[in-house]
């Protein structure tokens, strides 16, 4: 029996989206969160109809027009949120505001933003009062590493005065990568036999479209990194892929809890290389900014990040509860700690010779135990989850990048205020596709 074309139905599925696209992008603001969770519920529910029947690679003409189509669309709704100013997120003003610093020689790692506020050092590098009151940490000293500060101050020295235009220029580098790390994908996947259209799982993700480059974070970059990390690791250039590792970590701190990972697969001379060269390549990058200051900052912002801040938590929220009927408050600073040193715990178990090969599915499970763990999940955290994901047979991530958009519901009321009833739905839609897929996994390995 003939299948019907696929070629209309695309075309009309890519219509719809870029509309949905267009209004998420330009008109809706997070605090209308029914309309908000209502267009990204069509934008998922289209995208499950689109990926679900990879498998094997197209071999009719018509079929591979329409793959053409679906990585072109996945460009073209990149590109149609290029001018768009972010509306879910305000970490860009931090972006724009550590930018500026630097574009005019100031050490942007020395200065808590209030400090700045009708100073000298303000008014030269065009820190206005505007600007200040957009800030989400006024009185936090930034954390984000050098590769990142680079591009804040290549966008702040493109576009000096306009806020759009820094949005612009700092969209550019983390669209760029989007389009590199699709393309690493497709490589990735071919040389281990896969269907490179598997890559389509992250190229028309609404979550990855909307959050890096709509929403300007920079997960985009570090993916990229890490990806070309990875596909020279397989073709055995390791100087170069250390020194594509050490930008990921100059990007982001989250790959370091992959190395461990990678270094379990080298001899003991090639890991101590790989590390040296990752290192070198990120103290390089620190090297402008190196001062005592700079250390003790950053280590006060990172532990804050660990001791205080809590936003969409899945296990730290059990353990939170327990906390408040044991001791009758809030023990964030101990359990923040606890669970990080259960996550090292953890990474490096998985990283130990109990496993015997090198996978995506040890990253997607190195990643999980992270973000499981974790006091904050935003839900750009979970793009790196759908990255993992394409490489491997479990989808859950995909569940989570749908499911986590109902965080947002925290921004309907001023001051914010997490709806937990919403994050339980979350979590639980999660857990089930998790253990699901392990069930089945497991079943078809006996059979």
């Amino acid at each position: 029996m003939n299948q019907p074309p696929q070629l209309p139905f695309r075309l009309g599925w890519l219509g719809l989206s870029a509309g949905l696209y267009g209004l998420l992008g330009y008109g809706v603001q997070r605090e209308q969160f029914p309309l908000l969770i209502t267009l990204y519920a069509l934008l998922f529910w289209g995208y499950l109809l689109r990926v679900r029947p990879l498998s094997l690679p197209s071999t009719d003409a018509e079929s591979q027009l329409s793959d053409r189509l679906l990585f072109g669309a996945a460009i073209a709704f990149r590109l149609l949120l290029l001018p768009a100013m972010p509306h879910f997120s305000d970490d860009f003003v931090r972006f724009i505001w550590d930018g500026r610093l630097l574009a005019n020689g100031f050490n942007p790692y020395l200065y808590l933003p209030r400090q700045l506020l009708q100073t000298p050092i303000a008014a030269s590098a065009g820190l206005t009062d505007e600007l200040f009151y957009q800030l989400n940490s006024p009185d936090y000293y930034t954390v984000y590493p050098p590769l990142n500060q680079f591009f804040f101050a290549i966008a702040a020295w493109l576009s000096p005065v306009s806020i759009q235009g820094s949005v612009i220029g700092l969209r550019v580098p983390i669209l760029l990568a989007d389009i590199g790390s699709i393309w690493l994908m497709m490589k990735l996947l071919r040389q281990s036999g896969r269907n490179p259209n598997l890559a389509l799982l992250y190229a028309l993700n609404p979550l990855v479209i909307l959050e890096l480059t709509g929403n300007l974070h920079f997960e985009g970059v570090v993916i990229f990194f890490v990806l070309l990390a990875a596909w020279l690791f397989v073709t055995v250039r390791l100087n170069w892929s250390a020194v594509a590792f050490g930008l990921a970590v100059s990007t982001k701190l989250l790959p370091l809890i992959l190395l461990p990972m990678l270094l379990r697969y080298m001899i003991t001379r090639r890991a101590v290389l790989y590390c040296c060269l990752v290192g070198l390549v990120t103290t390089g990058l620190f090297l402008p900014f190196v001062s005592i200051d700079l250390f003790r900052n950053i280590g006060t912002s990172l532990n804050l990040y660990v001791q205080k801040f809590e936003f969409n938590a899945s296990i730290y929220y059990l353990v939170r509860e327990v906390g408040y009927w044991v001791k009758g408050y809030n023990i964030i600073g101990t359990a923040g700690l606890a669970l990080s040193l259960l996550t090292l715990v953890g990474i490096l178990y998985m990283a130990s010779g109990r496993f015997q090969q090198l996978s995506g599915n040890r990253v997607l499970l190195t990643l999980t135990l992270y973000f499981a763990l974790a006091t904050t999940v935003h839900p750009w955290y979970i793009t790196s989850l759908v990255a993992a994901a394409v490489f491997t047979r479990f989808r859950y991530p995909l569940i989570w990048s749908g499911a986590v958009w109902l965080s947002y519901a925290t921004y309907q009321t001023v001051p914010y205020q997490e709806n937990l009833w919403l994050t339980a739905l979350s979590y639980g839609l999660v857990v089930l596709a998790f253990f699901r897929e392990r069930f089945v996994t497991r079943v078809e390995a006996r059979s």
